[in-house]
């Protein structure tokens, strides 16, 4: 059995566990748990689960290269006796505690693991707030049990009992439990640890045994009431922003420092180091206890009901893929990935009031009709298809789209549902072409024709590029047809820059993104088609052309409407003056 089947097997448990924890706290009147932050941690922790299908190189196959290249001893009968295991298990929690205490003293370290201290609760869904690249650097700190003979099967059990143990101290409900809290971690130990207190920063550190921070200087014990969270909180539900937040950060640091030095150390400083000239020109903020507030963007009940059923159902699709991802191939893998994660962001997008649920819906719709279509299933993916540019039309209607808007859709349809039958190709460009002819005339109004000038030379000259190795390839009906519809969506995507250039707006800028990625979505289709087969191509063409919808869609209509109608209160957001529910 795959450690990844033993996390799908111990998930009822997990749950199990908060139930019960929930439950306590609720009837002596000290519950601590809120709807969005537990969705938010056990997402990062399915994103976590899901994501090592990418690091097994790093986590499974270097450990393997030094056990059987440079190991001093290969001694298995020792290492597979109860001593052998115990020994094991504490050479293991030795290593973890130098991983975890680099995750806090150096920044790029702490890039990875700030994931699983960005949640200002503290309760059993904080354990399983996972980092999805701590798998890239830290396996480093585990070689020392490869050189001395550790075999992969005994590392592989001994990092799964540390990491399992781990759950139960993420609780507020246990008090402290005198001489257990002296040599093992428990609830009271590591409560200090999440905490950003002054006397509770970066310290202890230990996976199960304490004694290693008594030992090494960095034990604190349990006084003053702890408060959770980052010194520089998150403030988001993006999974996918939670795992990028510090390295974006450190990298734009390390761009703006002009010591060559000093664009370096930012990595390996502590966290929260900058370069005197980045800090001076681009200041942030000192932390100041006194400041610290919750983030808490209110949700209707609607919409609390919505995420819980959403998030079950994609944790559906999270058990079922982590139980044959070990089987799977590589490609089917990265596009189930893929999936996931874009459902994953869309649930905590619409409990931070960014997007509508029926957004989340169409955004899902999407992300199966190109997993399905990547991965071969044929019939699901003629129902989720044509299923997301529908939700895509509602959305635009009950948003006040512009009736050339929706034209645009209806024959984006259309030309979706040709392109899926046998010998329907011209049809299909066809509807496509009519489609791009309603989006320029939409972005045409209120603005002059191809206001900027070097957009639509580049757009063009980027079409002529792509009809020249097509050219070849292409039968004397399609050589004009695809010409006329090179023309056409070259027009559409340099109106719709040019019309961001002149606006200077984030939704102009947005719909001009999207004509960009539908004209590579477009490019890449028939690059595939014409000229050569390409990898994964279906997940690269679906992903860019409903990304172009979906931003033309939540977009557009901030593009052509006016100011005292862009923004209809229907959205699942809390309108102002409703109770929170």
């Amino acid at each position: 059995m795959s450690p990844s089947q033993v996390i799908v097997l111990a998930t009822p448990v997990f749950f199990g566990l908060i139930a019960i924890e929930f439950a306590w706290g609720w009837a002596r009147k000290r519950n601590t748990y809120r709807l969005n932050d537990a969705i938010n941690s056990i997402s990062l922790g399915m994103l976590s689960e899901i994501s090592k299908v990418l690091t097994r190189f790093f986590r499974i196959a270097i450990y393997g290269a030094v056990y059987n290249f440079v190991a001093v001893v290969h001694n298995d009968a020792f290492w597979m006796s109860w001593y052998g295991w115990l020994l094991a298990l504490v050479f293991y929690d030795f290593c973890y505690y130098w991983h975890h205490r680099a995750g806090h003293e150096v920044a790029v370290f702490w890039a990875a693991h700030v994931v699983h201290h960005q949640s200002q609760d503290y309760n059993l869904s904080t354990a399983l707030r996972q980092t999805s690249s701590g798998a890239l650097l830290g396996w480093v700190f585990y070689l020392p049990m490869a050189v001395a003979g550790v075999p992969p099967l005994v590392f592989g059990v001994v990092l799964l009992i540390d990491l399992l143990y781990q759950f139960w101290v993420h609780t507020e409900h246990v008090p402290k439990l005198g001489w257990f809290d002296r040599w093992f971690v428990s609830p009271s130990n590591h409560r200090v640890h999440h905490a950003v207190n002054d006397v509770y920063l970066d310290r202890n550190y230990g996976g199960i045994l304490i004694v290693w921070d008594r030992m090494f200087g960095s034990f604190a014990e349990e006084g003053e009431k702890c408060v959770y969270g980052t010194r520089s909180p998150l403030e988001s539900w993006d999974p996918l922003w939670s795992n990028a937040e510090v390295y974006w950060g450190l990298a734009k640091d390390s761009w703006r420092a002009k010591d060559w030095g000093d664009k370096l150390r930012v990595w390996f400083k502590p966290p929260g180091w900058r370069p005197a000239d980045v800090a001076q020109r681009f200041p942030k903020p000192a932390f100041d206890m006194q400041q610290v507030r919750q983030f808490h963007p209110p949700m209707t009940k609607a919409l609390m009901w919505f995420a819980g059923l959403q998030f079950a159902a994609i944790l559906g699709g999270v058990a079922l893929f982590l139980w044959t991802a070990d089987q799977a191939e590589m490609a089917r893998s990265v596009v189930w990935l893929a999936a996931l994660a874009a459902c994953l962001w869309a649930v905590g997008a619409a409990m931070q009031g960014r997007i509508s649920m029926l957004e989340v819906l169409a955004i899902e719709a999407a992300a199966l009709a190109t997993a399905t279509g990547a991965a071969g299933l044929v019939e699901l993916h003629r129902v989720f298809k044509p299923l997301t540019m529908v939700l895509v039309m509602v959305f635009a209607a009950r948003r006040g789209a512009h009736w050339l808007l929706l034209a645009a859709f209806a024959f984006s349809l259309v030309g979706d549902v040709f392109l899926m039958l046998p010998g329907q190709f011209i049809p299909g460009l066809v509807s496509f072409l009519v489609a791009h002819l309603f989006f320029i005339a939409l972005f045409k109004r209120g603005t002059a024709w191809f206001p900027s000038r070097g957009a639509l030379l580049a757009t063009l000259a980027a079409a002529a590029v792509m009809y020249a190795i097509l050219f070849p390839n292409l039968a004397p009906v399609l050589k004009i047809a695809v010409a006329c519809y090179a023309v056409v969506i070259a027009t559409m995507a340099a109106q719709a820059i040019g019309r961001a250039k002149v606006q200077r707006d984030g939704a102009s800028a947005f719909v001009a993104a999207g004509a960009v990625l539908f004209m590579l979505s477009d490019s890449l289709l028939a690059i595939n088609r014409f000229a050569t087969p390409l990898p994964l191509a279906q997940l690269w063409v679906l992903a860019t052309y409903y990304n172009a919808q979906l931003l033309f869609a939540h977009n557009a209509t901030e593009v052509v409407m006016p100011d005292s109608i862009r923004h209809p209160s229907w959205r699942g957001e809390m309108d102002p003056g409703s109770s929170p529910g």
